[in-house]
C-alpha cells in the first residue's frame, strides 16, 4: 500500500444499491488460523493442534469466529477505501475454514440509505458458506479527515 499525502483529496467512492462488490481470495493456510487465533487471545488448542483438533472430530484445526470477523472487515475496508467507517458487522459462521483451502468473499450493496450502507456479504471455501450475513457502513467527509 501507498501513503496517502495529506493534500491528497479523498473522494468517497459512489455506490448504489445493487452494486456487486469484487472478489476476494483468501488462502486459508495452518499460519493464518494459528496466528488469528493467538492475536485475538484465542488460546483454544483446535485452533493450533492438530491432534487436539481432530480428538474433539474435526479433521485439522479450524478457524475461530475472531479472525473470520477481522477477515470481514478487511474486505469491507478495502472497498470502502480509507473514508469508510464500519459502524456495525452481523455475521454467522457456516462451514469450518480448514488449512488448504481457499475462502472467496462476495458482496452486494443491499441498501442505501442516506448516509447509511448496508452490504451483504459471503465468505465461501470448498465445503461451502463459511461466513454470511451484513455489514452496515458510513463514510467520512474530508473535514471529519482533517
Amino acid at each position: 500500500m501507498t501513503a496517502i499525502a495529506k493534500t491528497q483529496l479523498l473522494v468517497a467512492p459512489v455506490i448504489t444499491e445493487g452494486q456487486q462488490l469484487p472478489e476476494l481470495k483468501i488462502p486459508v493456510t495452518a499460519t493464518l488460523i494459528a496466528t488469528g487465533a493467538v492475536a485475538t487471545r484465542d488460546f483454544q488448542k483446535v485452533h493450533h493442534d492438530k491432534s487436539v483438533a481432530q480428538a474433539a472430530g474435526t479433521p485439522d484445526i479450524f478457524m475461530n469466529i475472531l479472525t473470520t470477523n477481522c477477515l470481514v472487515n478487511r474486505y469491507v475496508s478495502e472497498f470502502s477505501g480509507p473514508l469508510g467507517r464500519i459502524k456495525k458487522i452481523n455475521i454467522r459462521l457456516g462451514a469450518p475454514n480448514y488449512p488448504g483451502d481457499e475462502m472467496t468473499f462476495t458482496g452486494t450493496v443491499q441498501a442505501v440509505q442516506g448516509e447509511r450502507i448496508v452490504l451483504a456479504i459471503n465468505g465461501t471455501n470448498s465445503l461451502g458458506p463459511h461466513v454470511t450475513g451484513t455489514v452496515e457502513l458510513t463514510f467520512e467527509s474530508q473535514e471529519e479527515t482533517r
